[in-house]
């Protein structure tokens, strides 16, 4: 614990055995937490991913058609995952750029929830960031909500989405969520598994491919994050909301 700033630092507790990432595009878990899914997978744990979109308005200058942006970027995430440990991915196919917390949006998730029954989700803020505004992508807030909605009350209630309990999709109770983007209250250090984070977030070429000084780039982000924490000079970390939701 940081006297200075009272983050705590993550130490791996057992009973994570399950863990689901709900975020909104490809490469959205490689910039936020990778380092922290490659912390988890070597300890073990049974890591999902669940993208609410297939990241088809791209943010590139390519003519690809939207069909071909999201093969290339299902196919980049899918090889990303790949690097820390994870192969089990699921596609909502959200169209990018207009993500709301809908009903419909809430049952999908619930329905990934009651799937791989987690013990931890890990997922994105519902708070928009004003210092930088880019980690706060209206599709990155709208999922947040989404998903805190689909974990209370919606993966657990069986009369919520009764729909899914006929399908045989039974309640489930997340224990834990931790919230990237937004005030952290725990680091993860990620010094010895940076090199996976980076080689993951390489992957989605079609987004970083011509992108110079990424290494140094988020190398600053996680110096910046352990000296947050009260680490020693040198170390590496992610950082997170930790929340209760048992």
């Amino acid at each position: 614990m940081s006297k200075k700033n009272c983050l705590a630092v993550f130490s791996y507790d057992k009973k994570i055995k399950r863990a689901l990432v709900v975020v909104a595009h490809p490469d959205d878990i490689d910039f936020g937490s990778a380092g922290s899914i490659a912390t988890l997978t070597s300890h073990g744990v049974d890591v999902a991913y669940c993208l609410v979109t297939s990241g088809d308005a791209g943010g590139d200058d390519s003519s690809h058609t939207k069909e071909e942006r999201t093969a290339i970027r299902e196919s980049e995430q899918r090889a990303a995952a790949a690097e820390v440990g994870v192969s089990t991915l699921t596609f909502l196919h959200w169209p990018d750029g207009q993500v709301e917390p809908t009903l419909l949006l809430r049952r999908e998730i619930a329905r990934v929830i009651r799937t791989h029954r987690p013990d931890l989700v890990i997922t994105q803020s519902t708070e928009r960031n004003w210092e930088r505004i880019g980690v706060s992508h209206p599709d990155h807030l709208a999922t947040g909500e989404a998903t805190m909605r689909a974990i209370y009350p919606d993966a657990r209630n069986p009369h919520a989405f009764p729909e899914l309990v006929r399908e045989g999709f039974e309640p489930h109770v997340v224990s834990t969520v931790w919230i990237s983007g937004t005030n952290p209250t725990m680091v993860v250090d990620i010094t010895k598994v940076f090199d996976l984070k980076y080689a993951a977030l390489k992957r989605h070429q079609s987004q970083v491919g011509g992108r110079e000084g990424l290494k140094k780039m988020l190398k600053g982000w996680a110096r910046l994050n352990a000296k947050n924490a009260g680490l020693r000079k040198g170390r590496l970390s992610e950082s997170f909301k930790v929340v209760n939701t048992r």
